[in-house]
């Protein structure tokens, strides 16, 4: 991008785009007093970008066939295999297509970002190398990950693989999808507002949301930065730990992170579920979308981990049901600030911008209409509600946060696990091509109810497949303390092994 210093005409318009009207002298004033700026920027603009650079020259990989990709889960195929040796060594890992692959195009769902190349790897991607790993490729995910549906990438769905036609939940759909039909062993998947869980309980895997700031942010594309979360999507509980332990740990770029509690994951699965108290939430259930098969069988689960020696006990949390209400301003505003007039990364974090993505996504003005409808109708809103109220309900949502956080964490404070539902509903159709935006964002958001929460509380969260309802998986959350992903993990594993987790 090369910098144009700005004409008398340039500055007056931006200056009544900020409300300030100047006549010809006042914009040649401010034009003069704005120079050194001007030359600032000439510098800036002339000098190299801080960015690594990637080495060996990497091999681009393909766009798979239909005969490849018969749930339309895949974006690109690779084969990039990383070292000799290591805890991934012999795995097939597939990265949600919000992830940078140095050399390897990436979409973010949206045709906006069609033939981008990123010239670096996120963090977790050098991590997986590291330790063996081999990328097959990127997942197709939703159009720039605002939906918890399967329906709004570019491209087209993603089907279920457990029923064609139906939803693989949203946003990290193609991932979800893909350890589900088994063409990888395990997926990189984003979670803002329940991305990772929402399509692990649509598809029958596991899918769990970190501790905020576990797993460094660096390299993948952002909503809101205090709601992004990265983690595993596996079809065991053995390689979610393996996968998370591979991942974890501060990387000195990521400012979401500050000292992440990192512990050796694999290796605290055993010692079963006796003695752990687990509180099913009651405000999980019985929601106005709940589906009876669902809450049956998550309440079910509950019995056999009592039946596995867990203390197994009701539990109310009433501001459960109230904290969905204060997430939507804060994505609304993270679509607005950082995706759109941020170009793509927003500001004010001292983390690895990538420059090339920022100018890739500078001209969305100019395509807007191709924009997700879940994005437009948030950007909507957002400006709205910036230009009527400011930031005042971000600020008010930001505030009341803390609030949910302890309410979460008092009744932590006397259970190690809360239990609910990960998704009220079981898979939902996919809309079809002519379906009206109500039912478009109906689909979108509609499963978020309990996930959402636990994003803007930074709890780790795990889906946890736990039987069928009328042919379709059923997602069972378990969630726990700050940083106690162990406790969460071993629960799953004790309840994987005893052969009830269905799917």
């Amino acid at each position: 991008m090369k910098f144009r210093p700005p004409t008398s005409d340039d500055i007056r318009s931006a200056a009544a785009d900020l409300g300030l009207e100047l006549d010809h002298d006042e914009s040649l004033e401010y034009l003069a007093l704005t120079d050194a700026f001007a030359q600032g920027i000439q510098v800036l603009d002339a000098t190299p970008d801080d960015s690594p650079v990637q080495s060996p020259p990497r091999d681009a990989g393909h766009q798979p066939t239909a005969a490849e990709n018969p749930y339309n889960a895949w974006y690109r195929r690779t084969d990039i295999t990383g070292a000799s040796s290591g805890k991934l060594a012999g795995r097939t890992v597939a990265l949600k297509d919000n992830v940078m692959l140095a050399g390897v195009p990436m979409m973010n769902g949206t045709s906006l970002l069609e033939g981008y190349v990123p010239e670096i790897d996120a963090t977790i991607v050098t991590r997986i190398l590291d330790a063996g790993g081999t990328i097959t490729g990127k997942a197709h995910c939703e159009g720039m990950c605002v939906s918890g549906g399967s329906h709004t990438n570019a491209t087209g769905p993603v089907h279920n693989p457990r029923r064609r036609g139906y939803s693989a939940g949203g946003s990290s759909s193609g991932s979800a999808a893909l350890v589900a039909a088994g063409d990888v062993d395990m997926a990189i998947g984003g979670d803002q507002g329940g991305s990772i869980r929402m399509p692990a309980s649509f598809c029958g895997i596991y899918g769990l949301k970190p501790t905020f700031g576990l797993v460094p942010y660096t390299g993948v594309l952002p909503i809101e930065p205090t709601l992004d979360h990265v983690g595993p999507m596996t079809s065991t509980v053995r390689d979610a730990a393996l996968l998370l332990e591979v991942i974890a740990g501060a990387d000195g770029l990521d400012s979401r992170q500050g000292a992440p509690i990192v512990h050796p994951y694999g290796a605290m699965l055993e010692g079963g579920v006796g003695g752990l108290r687990i509180g099913v939430l009651g405000e999980g259930f019985g929601l106005p979308t709940s589906q009876p098969g669902v809450d049956a069988a998550v309440r079910a689960a509950g019995t056999v981990l009592a039946g596995l020696g867990a203390v197994v006990e009701e539990l109310s949390v009433p501001l459960h049901l109230y904290a969905g209400a204060l997430v939507a301003p804060l994505v609304s505003e993270g679509v607005l600030q950082t995706m759109l007039d941020g170009d793509g990364f927003g500001s004010g974090r001292q983390d690895r911008y990538v420059p090339s993505l920022v100018e890739k996504m500078h001209g969305w003005r100019a395509r807007a209409r191709e924009l997700p409808e879940t994005v437009k109708v948030a950007a909507v809103l957002a400006t709205y509600l910036r230009k009527h109220h400011g930031t005042y309900y971000y600020a008010k949502a930001m505030n009341l946060r803390r609030q949910v956080r302890a309410a979460y964490d008092e009744a932590l404070a006397r259970v190690d696990l809360l239990l609910l539902p990960t998704t009220p509903m079981t898979a939902t159709p996919i809309p079809g091509a002519d379906a009206s935006r109500e039912e478009i964002l109906q689909r979108a958001f509609e499963p978020t109810t309990n996930t959402g929460p636990f994003n803007l509380t930074h709890h780790p969260a795990m889906s946890v497949p736990c039987g069928d309802a009328d042919g379709l998986p059923v997602g069972m959350m378990l969630v726990g303390k700050h940083f106690d992903e162990p406790t969460i993990l071993r629960a799953a594993y004790a309840f994987e092994q005893s052969g009830a987790a269905g799917g």
